[in-house]
This record gives structure tokens, sequence and C-alpha cells, in this order.
């Protein structure tokens, strides 16, 4: 039968479509831009115990999303169910995304998938992914090849039953037929495989190395020999899920090693900005080689009582003559949603001839954004500071527009009013609590598995109390390191019982990151 003929035999039946995609080992910024694409196009998604759960971003909200786990012997679904569970979603008309870990086709059983999609006459699609199988060795420092060490590498499952009566691994052409062999999922099967290697030539003074969650924040290796491996996993209690490398190119990783070098490698940092917000905490927190873990305690919503107020002092702005002398952006949120009222009509011709004025280098870009260059940003990004820079240029007589958050402080309105300016305040925003995932978090605090805890705003402090109630929030002291992005953020969390750790000298995102790899640097 062709391949034209067996696929439109699924087409026949009003089958859907299966595309088995290869999730990668772990680093989610290591899928692949087409996995993403089949993400999202997805009606069903299932996916496996290796998948990275941070793909599940890209998922549709009215996607169903199946869990087919398997691990040390755990099985939340077996093999043959997983088979019929793509194939009935996909004989039901479903686009369905199979996520596996790795690459599908690298000891990953895709290849049985596969067939029983064509076997039923199911469409399918492959998506290759990065394999553990090269890419982990080389996030410890280890190419699996190096001119001069090895010119060939073998990828073998070290999965196979030893019980077994024969060995379908051809260990005598193996241990010494190849410079460097990969094995995968070997972890339990460890003495088996190290007795095999040596038995059929392999040098016991060979390096070894393991590396388990590689490519994660989480990322541990072991190195050792051939000849001692078997008992410095079982000293330092070396679990799986772990992948073994056997070769001279593992003593490379001495001089080549990166991704455990980066200044925060290891540490789990919750991030409690909100969720629309926190994508550039969150790469930063990446780059420098920590685990972000999401926890929004704020959500920015549109005012309550409406845009009334904002759109009265918008309506000032089209009056011909300037309304306003002066209008102080106290923040991004407070950017956007003024100008997503004035160009409902308008656009940024409005402010001619009103000076403007940004809180910090993050309010200045969002307005540079819009082609507008502040007037004044402050050096130090806080209230008190606005205010002395703009006293310091005249501002009593002033008009004054401020469009901000409900919850602001309101120092800077009666500082301003204060010096004699005539100070127009209105709503633009409201935080509100948002929560989501405070079991878990409550879970993870309790278990000591988060070890810094940031806060970008007074806001953000205020609502991780509110969201942990119950919780002896000074009980953390010592354990968990609270960074602020801020003195005000600070204050707030002193308040509410929380030991300061760490202030940021410079109050913006890249300053709270720079002074926790000050911190981790210093030691």
């Amino acid at each position: 039968m062709s391949d034209a003929s067996r696929m439109g035999k699924g087409k026949d039946k009003g089958a859907g479509k299966v595309y088995l995609v290869g999730a990668g080992p772990g680093d989610p910024g290591l899928f692949t831009l087409k996995g993403v694409e089949c993400i999202r196009r997805a009606g069903v998604v299932v996916y496996d115990y290796l998948a990275s759960k941070e793909l599940l971003a890209y998922v549709s909200p009215e996607a169903e999303v199946i869990y087919v786990g398997k691990k040390g012997g755990d099985h939340t679904m077996k093999q043959d169910d997983i088979n019929q569970l793509l194939v009935d979603r996909g004989l039901a008309g479903k686009v369905v995304t199979r996520l596996k870990g790795g690459d599908s086709f690298i000891f990953g059983r895709g290849g049985e998938e596969a067939l029983a999609l064509r076997q039923a006459g199911v469409p399918f699609e492959i998506v290759p992914g990065i394999s553990s199988a090269y890419a982990v060795p080389a996030y410890a420092g280890i190419p699996v090849t190096h001119r001069g060490l090895t010119t060939d590498v073998a990828f073998v499952t070290g999965h196979e039953d030893p019980a077994k009566t024969g060995s379908s691994i051809k260990w005598d052409k193996l241990s010494t037929g190849v410079g460097t062999i990969v094995f995968l999922m070997g972890v339990k099967n460890l003495p088996w495989i190290v007795e095999n290697l040596v038995a059929n030539g392999r040098p016991p003074g060979t390096p070894v190395a393991l590396i388990r969650w590689g490519t994660t924040p989480r990322q541990q290796t072991l190195t050792g020999t051939l000849s001692d491996i078997v008992q410095l996993v079982k000293e330092h209690k070396f679990k799986a899920p772990a992948i073994t490398i056997v070769g001279e190119v593992v003593s490379l990783r001495d001089q080549l090693r990166w991704f455990e070098e980066r200044p925060l490698f290891g540490k789990r940092v919750a991030v409690t900005r909100s969720r629309a917000q926190a994508s550039d905490l969150v790469e930063a927190l990446r780059q420098a080689g920590a685990e972000p873990v999401e926890f929004p305690t704020i959500r920015v919503v549109p005012p309550a009582d409406g845009y009334a107020a904002l759109d009265e002092a918008v309506a000032r702005l089209r009056s011909g003559e300037p309304a306003y002398d002066w209008i102080v952006f106290t923040s991004v949120n407070g950017v956007e949603h003024f100008f997503s009222r004035l160009d409902r009509g308008g656009d940024v011709r409005d402010l001619k001839g009103i000076m403007l004025a940004a809180i910090g280098p993050a309010t200045a870009a969002a307005l540079g954004s819009r082609g507008l260059k502040p007037d004044y940003v402050p050096p130090e990004y806080r209230a008190e500071a606005v205010i002395e820079g703009l006293l310091a240029k005249g501002i009593a007589g002033s008009r004054v527009l401020i469009p901000r958050a409900l919850e602001a402080r309101e120092v800077l309105p009666e500082k301003l009013a204060q010096a004699g300016a005539e100070v127009d305040v209105v709503t633009a925003y409201e935080t509100v609590l948002e929560g989501t995932g405070t079991e878990d978090m409550k879970q993870m605090l309790s278990a000591g598995e988060i070890d810094i805890i940031t806060f970008t705003s007074s806001s953000t402090v205020k609502n991780f109390a509110q969201l942990l109630d119950g919780m002896d929030l000074s009980s953390l002291a010592g354990s968990v390191t609270v960074a602020c992005i801020g003195p005000v953020t600070a204050d707030t969390a002193r308040e509410l019982g929380l030991s300061v750790d760490l202030v940021a000298d410079d109050y913006t995102i890249p300053g709270l990151v720079q002074a926790l790899i000050s911190q981790a640097q210093a030691g």
C-alpha cells in the first residue's frame, strides 16, 4: 500500500492528527519552535514524566491535558494503553500532541506509538527533539566526541533487564569498539553495566560520569572511574533519572563545565510578581542559573469603578490648551492603562507642551516605546526622589496629573500639594489578590524547598502575607533569603514579620537580580 493510500485511510474515517513531539532533555529553552506550534494547535496534549511542565504554558485553555508519566516502576498508564489513547483521540477527529522527554525515537518508544497510529489509520507527524544522550553531557561540560580522544559514540539503553537469559547488547564489541558510550536510564543497572564493560576489556580506570536531572537547575554530576563509580553512587545516594557516560571525554569536564558555574545555579527562587509581568525577572533568574517558581500574588485589573476619572483627565488633555504642566508616571502599568484610554480617539500629540516624569528606567522605557522621552527620571527610583527632583524644577503653581494604582502610597501627591502644586490623582488600574498555587507554595516553604523569595513591590509583600495567613513568616529567617527591590518594599516586608536579607541598590529588576548574584558570589 502506498504512503498516500495509508494516510488516506485515516482521513476516510474522519481521523484527526497526532504529533509525536520530542520535548527535549529538560531545559524548556531547548524545545523546538515546531514543538511549540504543535502544542498551540492541539485539542489534546498527552505528556510524560520527563517533559518539562513549563511547556504546558503553550497549551490552549480549551485543550484536554492528560498525564501518562512513567518513572521507576510507577506507571500512570501502560504503553499499550497510551497507544490506544492516541488512536482513540485521533479517530475522534482530535488534533493530538504527544510530548515525550528527549527525542521520542531515541529509547522513547515513539516508534511503537507511530506504528499503532499507522495500523489504525490515524495520520501522524514526527517532530524530533533534542536528546538527553548528547545534550545532558554538554550541559555538564562533556563533549561526547572530541578530536584526539574519540571520534565515535554509542547510545545504549541502560534499562535492559540483567535477569534476561541473553543480552541484546553485544558487550564484546561495544566495550572496546566505541570511544564514548552513553547509557540512558541505567542507574539501577550500573553494577551490571560496569561488570560487563570490564569483563569485555574496558580498562577499570576509564572515566565515568553520571548526570541526573540534566539541563535543569537541579542538575547533579558525579564522576569517577569504572573501578569506583558503583561505590560512589552508593555513598552519594545518587538516584535516577540519570544518564551514564563512559569514556575519556569525561576528563574534559574539569575544564569545560559551565552550567553549574552560573552564580545562582541550583537556587529555587519564588517570583511573586503578577504573571503578566514576571517574564523579565523569570528569564534573568534563569540566565543566572536559578530555578524560578512563579507564585503570582497580584493581578493587575481595570479600576473597579471604571475609567471615568481617567477618561475625564484625558478629555482635559484634548481641550486645546494644556490642562496639565506635568504628568507623573509611577509604574509601567500606569503608562499602559493611561495610553489605553488616550488612544481611544486621541494620540500622543495631545500631550504637546506637557512635561513627563517617570519613576524609573522601566517606566521611562514604556514611554520610550511610544516615542516619548521623559523630561525627568530621578536618580533613585522611588516617590521621595521624584518629589525632590520636581521641587528642584519649581513645581509650585504647576498642575500635575498622576495616573496610578488605587493602592499606591499617598506620599507623592501629598508632598507635591504641600509644595504648592495642584495635583489630580486618578486611578488607572488596581491590583487584586491572585494566589494561584498557594498550597504548593506553603508545602515548598515548609519542606525547605524554596531558597529565595523576591518581592518587587509592597503589594506583592502584602498579598504574600495574606495568602500565607496562618504561617509564621518570621520562621523563614535563616532558611530563606528574602530579597526586596527597594527600601519601601523592604519596610513593608519587615512590618509584616519577614526578615529582609537583601535590598537592591538599584531599584529595578536587573538591579534585584544583580544583588542576588553579588550575594552568591560573595559566598
